[in-house]
């Protein structure tokens, strides 16, 4: 009998990857916090956990114009699919990214990324246990 990861695992994988991928955004909303003209960026989770729900219910269909192309892709999310933040006080240079309101945002998203995170391993746990027959 076969184990099926889709089955066993969820939606939390695809919610591990989108919080990995939030991760990198806000870094880069911070890296560029002195950069004149930035504007902040970031995801929307439950809209991008809601779309992966759908492409996980109806498979991963992709079509490619050459038969050298790779399926899938690095990002879960295109540059399309960035929102910008709304900063509470602009900057005079044009820049939106108020440091201590992404600080918060990171470390909510590294909090739910743990969390997901947790989850995940105690659910390989179980799986390991039932394959053992403990």
């Amino acid at each position: 009998m076969a184990i099926s990861f889709q089955n066993a695992l969820g939606i939390h994988d695809s919610a591990l990857r989108i919080r990995a991928q939030r991760a990198e955004v806000i870094a880069e909303n911070l890296a560029n916090a002195d950069t004149p003209n930035y504007k902040a960026r970031d995801l929307d989770f439950q809209s991008m956990l809601q779309n992966q729900q759908q492409l996980q219910n109806r498979g991963l269909e992709m079509n490619v114009s050459n038969d050298g192309h790779r399926p899938g892709g690095a990002t879960l999310f295109s540059e399309e699919e960035l929102m910008y933040r709304n900063p509470l006080a602009p900057s005079v240079d044009g820049n939106t990214v108020e440091a201590h309101v992404e600080h918060a945002k990171y470390m909510e998203n590294s909090l739910a990324f743990q969390s997901s995170f947790t989850f995940l391993n105690s659910k390989f746990k179980g799986l390991m246990t039932a394959i053992r027959g403990e």
